[in-house]
């Protein structure tokens, strides 16, 4: 079986499996990622980050005509395409500033995605991402989950992923959430979505800066210890509920950590950024089946 090359990494322990393949050589299987993603038998981690030129992948041409040298080929751990996220373009980002592919040192780094081009820069967090215009979907979902009886209310936000964002009313609630079962969504969306968990903070806003506290089950993963483009829609549900008085900064906390929410006008459009660190934890070779 051929070898291939890896890092693992990880942004508040949302943790990936990194492959660097700058010429679009591989052809990764969903059964090859989802083995590779195994806890038992793999490496482990919530995806598969492929290290690739956006010039070398259909994907990337858009990116590519953009000047955005590389492209971040994000799979779920069942193997499945994802169009972004925000734990892992950080990640990526790391991985190209320590191999020395690229650097964040002269200003933007531009990464190419599903969702876009996303632009990369240092932050007093670790890294930062402009993560783009979101979107605050029209229709309500209700979600059931285990351990809170009653189906609740969700909101849709669109952060270049999809995401239903359900309010909690206490952290008793929040630690109750059994997330080892999928929730169900009444509509259930065609192309499944993201669902985050929240519990604003007693008080919500302090010295000018929001806080909340979340738990999410990510599409095509399960519960994760953070979701970076969950953590951005979460703290936009929370301010869309909260009024035009509420604030443009927020700290999120996850089970992995604290991670970083700006919401800045970009030309006419206002943007989420999200900032949060970014971590490389070991490096090596595996057999690929």
């Amino acid at each position: 079986m051929p070898q291939i090359s890896f890092t693992k990494g990880h942004g508040t322990g949302n943790d990936f499996v990194i492959i660097p393949d700058p010429d679009g050589a591989l052809e990764l299987s969903d059964d090859q990622i989802a083995v590779l993603c195994d806890r038992r038998f793999g490496i482990g981690g919530d995806g598969i980050l492929r290290v690739v030129r956006s010039s070398a992948l259909e994907d990337g041409t858009e990116a590519a005509a953009s000047g955005a040298e590389w492209f971040m080929d994000y799979r779920n751990a069942d193997g499945s395409k994802a169009e972004m996220c925000g734990n892992g373009v950080r990640v990526f980002v790391r991985y190209l500033t320590e191999v020395g592919w690229a650097s964040v040192d002269d200003g933007p780094l531009a990464i190419g995605t599903r969702a876009g081009v996303k632009a990369v820069t240092r932050s007093d967090l670790g890294l930062e991402v402009d993560l783009g215009p979101w979107r605050v979907e029209p229709d309500e979902v209700l979600v059931r989950a285990r351990g809170i009886g009653a189906p609740r209310p969700g909101l849709g936000i669109d952060v270049g992923n999809p995401h239903v964002v359900v309010a909690l009313p206490d952290h008793r609630e929040l630690e109750g959430l059994d997330l080892t079962v999928l929730p169900q969504l009444q509509p259930d969306p065609p192309h499944g979505t993201n669902v985050e968990f929240v519990v604003p903070s007693d008080p919500l806003v302090r010295d000018g800066v929001g806080s909340i506290r979340m738990r999410v089950f990510e599409r095509g993963v399960g519960e994760t210890l953070s979701c970076g483009t969950g953590v951005a829609a979460a703290a936009l549900a929370v301010r869309h509920w909260a009024g035009p008085a509420a604030p443009d900064h927020w700290t999120v906390d996850v089970p992995g950590g604290t991670l970083g929410v700006r919401m800045p006008y970009v030309g006419d459009e206002q943007h989420v950024l999200l900032s949060g660190p970014a971590t490389l934890v070991y490096s090596g070779e595996v057999a690929l089946a």
